[in-house]
């Protein structure tokens, strides 16, 4: 296989993200979260390994018609944002006036966000909150926290969307990469098997979901706290 034809596959590989993000509203439509979920946790997955293989293979050399990056926001508007912020609302996480405060915050926010010019840091970490909300949302369902709860987490990570706080790339983000890929990847399998069992109550992948999305979110501000020794 050319050069070309392996970079072109790649950009193939990054749109079928909008055929998975397509399959998961379909499936939020019907109200079937968990299968929704797993699709986007498919998507997820399929983001996750899409940049290595770009740059591995020199997209933007070998196959310049088609611009990588914006494909890629495309889709992960879709699958971080805009389903996530339906899934919250049309599910009944929070009712009434919240719902509507939630998905009219996580989308306009969001939309700055990325567009933000200085959306990523020197370390190709992210400067602020990176809109996962696909992540946050997923979270909630499985353990269900009251909505002012929910509220509350929606309007704080919306303002840190905004402020000079990092938050890794767990595969981009050198600096503990050791520790933080194998965490995203825990995330990953946890995701994906709270919504194989329809999140029940007394899954053990809650637990892990928790404490795997805590570190990704603080270990970035961790990061900013503890400089390395030069």
């Amino acid at each position: 296989m050319t050069p070309q034809a392996r970079a072109l596959c790649v950009h193939l590989l990054t749109a079928t993200g909008a055929v998975f993000a397509m399959l998961a509203l379909l499936a939020a439509a019907q109200g079937q979260w968990s299968i929704m979920f797993l699709w986007l946790v498919v998507a997820f997955a399929v983001d996750g390994i899409d940049g290595p293989l770009a740059r591995k293979y020199d997209v933007k050399t070998n196959a310049p018609r088609f611009d990588g990056v914006l494909l890629d926001l495309i889709i992960d508007y879709l699958t971080y944002v805009f389903i996530p912020a339906f899934a919250l609302f049309q599910s009944g996480l929070l009712p009434g006036w919240t719902g509507w405060m939630a998905i009219i915050v996580i989308t306009f926010a969001s939309a700055l966000y990325f567009a933000d010019s200085r959306m990523k840091t020197s370390d190709n970490s992210f400067h602020g909150f990176p809109s996962c909300w696909n992540m946050v949302v997923l979270v909630m369902f499985a353990i269900e926290p009251n909505f002012w709860v929910i509220l509350g987490i929606v309007a704080a990570l919306a303002v840190a969307m905004f402020l000079p706080l990092k938050f890794i790339h767990p595969v981009r983000t050198e600096r503990w990469r050791g520790l933080s890929l194998p965490v995203a990847l825990a995330w990953t399998f946890f995701a994906g098997w709270a919504a194989w069992v329809d999140f029940h109550p007394q899954s053990w992948a809650h637990w892990g979901l928790v404490a795997t999305s805590l570190y990704l979110m603080v270990v970035g501000i961790a990061q900013q706290v503890l400089q390395p020794r030069r």
